[in-house]
This record gives C-alpha cells, structure tokens and sequence, in this order.
C-alpha cells in the first residue's frame, strides 16, 4: 500500500510540475505532460520530446514492404507517453531495421530510465553490423529525451522490424510531427 502511495504521490507532483511549467508560456511546447498511463508506471518519459526532425539517422534503410505506406494512417495501440494510445497517426516514414528498448542513467544527472521504447541500431554510436543482444551495454546516439545523447544503455529487448516517424494529435490536443519511433506492431489499421 506504501509503494502505491508514493507512486501515486510522485505522479501527482510531476503531473503539478508539467501543469505548471506548460503555463510558462512558452508557445513551443513540445514535452509530453500530464499524468503517466498505468502501463507506464516506472518509466518517466516526462523529459521526451514528443516532436522530432524530419532527420533519420545515416544508413537507415527505407522499408522495402511496410504495412503502412507513407501518407497511410494508423491507430497507435501502444502509449509509450500519455496521450499516445488511441490517437490517429499520419505514417511520415517507415523504416527496416532493430528496434531497442534501453535501461540508461541519464548524462545530466536524472533518475535512471528503465525499458525505454525505442532507438533503432543507427543511433547507437559505432554501431556493430550485426544486432545487438539482450544485455548487451551500447552508447546512445539518440536525443529524444534531456540525458539520453552518449547515455551507456542497456539494451532490454530487442526485435527486428519496421519501424515508422509518425505525425499525431495526442489524446489531449497537442499536435505531435515526426514522433520516433513506433514499431509496426504498435499501430492498426483504422
């Protein structure tokens, strides 16, 4: 009962905090706010930024055969932030390649992140040709959360896949372009 206190207690003070800094006024808000959803407790995903560049990194391979063809949309099935699940995606790109969930301490000193979905192999620094493995210790090469660029990770699950930049209006109004990423078993056909 302690334990579903203080998880309801630290969710209360981060939702207050976001709801806060979100009044700052700033008109680029692009950090995911609110409450997190119950399948995601024990991962604080309030430092990702929700909004990309159209960017991907170097040798990322365009898919040959994805579900959902650019200009498709999809539902999002999976809410790796609140306001994700249920929301109508635009497909922006698709890519082949392996997707990592990663367990990391953040470089600027913040808690540790656990199972974080997802990196892909080409923003891991010095990539290997060849997957890496559960357990497996890379350095991160990504930036979509505050800490994350030349994090040491532990890889966490791994799966070879298509995987998509999406643009979408979250649950809770807020206009998302060039999400990375989401995996092909993450959205549906509408």
């Amino acid at each position: 009962m302690k334990f579903q206190k203080k998880i309801l207690m630290t969710t209360m003070a981060a939702s207050l905090s976001l709801a806060l800094a979100a009044c700052g006024g700033s008109s680029d808000d692009s950090k995911s706010g609110g409450s997190m959803d119950k399948s995601m407790e024990g991962m604080d995903h309030s430092t990702m930024d929700m909004s990309g560049s159209k960017e991907v990194p170097k040798g990322l391979q365009e898919a040959k055969d994805p579900k959902f063809k650019v200009g498709d949309m999809a539902m999002i099935k999976e809410a790796h932030m609140e306001g994700m699940k249920g929301a109508e995606a635009k497909i922006v790109g698709a890519y082949d390649t392996t997707a990592y969930s990663i367990s990391y301490d953040p470089t600027d000193g913040g808690k540790r992140v656990t199972d974080h979905k997802w990196i892909i192999q080409e923003e891991i620094v010095d990539a290997k040709s060849s997957p890496y493995s559960v357990g497996d210790e890379v350095k991160v090469n990504a930036n979509h959360m505050k800490g994350m660029k030349d994090a040491t990770a532990k890889i966490d699950s791994m799966k070879q896949t298509t995987v998509y930049m999406i643009d979408f209006e979250s649950t809770s109004g807020e206009k998302v372009t060039n999400h990375k990423w989401v995996t092909e078993d993450e959205l549906a056909a509408e």
